[in-house]
């Protein structure tokens, strides 16, 4: 049955290798494909958000007269975004510095010793049991030595600036607004991926449609690639298999 097992898992590999091999012989000379605009909610993968919400406000009715309409912000409708299918401009501007440096040193001697010079007369027989003589005084000694010592430094610097234009995908009942932006750009035989998704107040959207990044709350950002200089970059993949089975 493990022999039957394992066949399969060799054989899935093989053809998942065969496969991106296909892929990768057809678009020989070719730079790499752009993938279509599609509708992230029905992306496959894609969840809606749930959270913990507040319970719903009473709506509050206003007479045929008047000025106030259920669900309005203000007299005057501005350009922000605040419905599903509007967008909005996300300004990333990230610049981390992290430096990290933990040294410890721990040492631990110990000596016992054991004997019994006097047991009822006993000792003095001691040389019939075992196959020498022995000293009664000294029966058990035992001593320990151990020393440890550690070190670890950490050092991280990541810096990343760029604007996405984003899609508001989900409106809570609380009002927040999920937001999800992709971006392709090819130049020559690379693409250039830029990714963007979290959940934004209406009220951090600045006038002119904008958004900080440190104002999204469960950001996420992602900044890659594709194509030929990247898949020069990646280990092989017998060299992955080997490199996280292989204990030594």
């Amino acid at each position: 049955m493990r022999r039957h097992i394992r066949l399969a898992a060799v054989l899935s590999l093989l053809l998942l290798g065969a496969c991106n091999t296909l892929e990768r012989l057809e678009n020989v000379g070719k730079p790499p494909p752009l993938r279509p605009i599609e509708n992230p909610v029905e992306r496959h993968g894609y969840q809606p958000v749930s959270i913990p919400m507040p319970p719903p406000e009473e709506p509050r009715s206003a007479g045929a007269n008047s000025l106030w309409r259920e669900g309005a912000r203000g007299f005057f409708r501005d350009q922000r975004a605040r419905r599903v299918g509007d967008l909005l401009t996300v300004s990333v501007t990230v610049d981390d510095r992290a430096t990290l440096s933990n040294e410890s040193a721990r040492s631990r001697s110990n000596t016992e010793d054991l004997g019994i010079p006097s047991f009822l007369g006993l000792e003095t027989k001691l040389d019939k049991i075992l196959p020498s003589a022995v000293n009664p005084g000294s029966l058990i000694g035992a001593s320990s030595d151990m020393a440890n010592q550690g070190r670890g430094n950490v050092r991280r610097q990541e810096s990343i600036a760029f604007n996405l234009a984003a899609t508001i995908v989900q409106v809570l009942p609380n009002g927040n607004m999920v937001i999800d932006g992709r971006q392709e750009i090819r130049v020559n035989f690379e693409v250039r991926e830029i990714g963007i998704a979290g959940i934004v107040r209406p009220e951090d959207i600045t006038p002119g449609n904008t958004i900080s990044h440190e104002k999204i709350a469960e950001l996420r950002v992602a900044y890659g690639g594709r194509g030929q200089i990247t898949d020069v970059q990646q280990p092989r993949y017998g060299a992955q298999i080997l490199d996280i089975i292989l204990p030594y």
